[in-house]
């Protein structure tokens, strides 16, 4: 008896452990402890880890959180978005055009615009749907078209591709704070007060802390990694996310409705590209047609790096943001390192490179193939 219960034991043990590698956020952790621990080192006495550093490379890493969200329940389902980038740019410069060269409320503007991008990410889920082609190919031409527009738009109607004045026409609206606001700013206040954080010595703004609260960019960055994670793990229509990028075929045998679970996926990828774009125009104040570029790629790096196999099925939204927090803090941390910048490029391509192989790896261990 004694025997087979300890085999019994040994037979638990080995299931747990494998579990464990089989995690999507694996990859992820692995690499916050390795990232931070090589900046503990080099870049400790830099600042990169004063109160105004860590809120530098928190911003960074939020800009990527937002959108890998997205991008990681779609990839999740199956899918994958290209057109995220052009999305960000055509986004802000719609902001900028109704906000300012129109004269709207910016408010209205802002409505507008996540309107009419949900609607382009519902057209892009629709095609793949309808037509079976694949959404590498149909969100690659609307990242074109994307482009396009946000170019043509302004300069057909200001003659130039970067319209300011954002902040000055956002000036007492009512919404334009949830995107580019800050909370918690007398508490920082009150910590700058009693030295727990660095105040300014001198000019205007002498006494005020240098870092003054928190951006509503970082707020909505972990509100949607909360509510995405949530809406994964704990609810039926994160099960149907699974499957549709499982075995959208068997899925579809027990009543999951993959076109319209593919469809809404689409269009949140939309949302978080808006969310992205609103809080960067408020913040700069201006409205470029070069915002966005390659983030699209960064987005699907990020997701890839937090777990998510590239074949659908399988992946993590807490991952997902282990991988945007990477890459933040890897930008951030080579200036403060004094390395050169350009190699954050590199970086992105050897982890990039090393999260797929472990990712094939771990799909081998899941579907036990050779």
């Amino acid at each position: 008896m004694s025997d087979t219960s300890s085999a019994d034991e040994r037979i638990k043990q080995i299931s747990s452990l494998r579990s464990a590698l089989i995690r999507p956020e694996l990859g992820g952790i692995v690499g916050i402890i390795a990232v931070f621990t090589f900046f503990l080192l080099f870049a400790f006495d830099s600042g990169m880890f004063s109160a105004q550093g860590v809120m530098n490379w928190s911003v960074v890493s939020a800009q990527f959180m937002i959108i890998a969200v997205g991008a990681c329940l779609l990839m999740i389902a199956g899918e994958f978005d290209l057109s995220v980038g052009s999305m960000i740019g055509f986004a802000g410069m719609m902001i900028a055009v109704f906000g300012v060269s129109l004269g709207w409320p910016m408010w209205a503007a802002i409505l507008i615009t996540f309107a009419i991008c949900i609607a382009f990410g519902a057209l892009n889920g629709y095609i793949v749907v309808r037509t079976g082609l694949p959404s590498f190919i149909v969100t690659l031409a609307t990242l074109f078209i994307l482009r396009g527009f946000t170019i043509f738009i302004p300069q057909t109607l200001e003659r130039k591709t970067i319209i300011g004045g954002i902040r000055e026409a956002a000036e007492g609206d009512w919404l334009a704070p949830i995107f580019g606001g800050k909370i918690l700013t007398g508490l920082f206040q009150w910590l700058g007060d009693i030295g727990v954080i660095s105040v300014f010595a001198r000019g205007n703004l002498k006494g005020q802390p240098v870092v003054d609260g928190i951006p509503m960019l970082i707020v909505w960055a972990l509100g949607l990694v909360v509510v995405g994670h949530i809406v994964l793990t704990r609810t039926r229509f994160g099960n149907w996310i699974f499957a549709a990028g499982g075995d959208a075929q068997a899925a579809r045998y027990v009543g999951v409705p993959v076109n319209a679970v593919k469809i809404k996926m689409f269009m949140f990828t939309a949302f978080c590209a808006t969310v992205f774009a609103v809080c960067q125009v408020m913040e700069f104040g201006s409205a470029g047609a070069d915002r966005g570029i390659l983030k699209e790629f960064e987005a699907i790096i990020a997701v890839v790096i937090g777990g998510a196999l590239l074949t659908g099925g399988y992946g993590s939204v807490v991952g997902a943001a282990l991988g945007a927090l990477i890459f933040g803090v890897v930008q951030q941390g080579l200036f403060f390192a004094n390395v050169e910048s350009s190699l954050f490029r590199v970086f992105l391509g050897v982890i990039l490179l090393l999260a797929v192989i472990l990712n094939t790896y771990i799909r081998r261990m899941i579907t036990g193939e050779r």
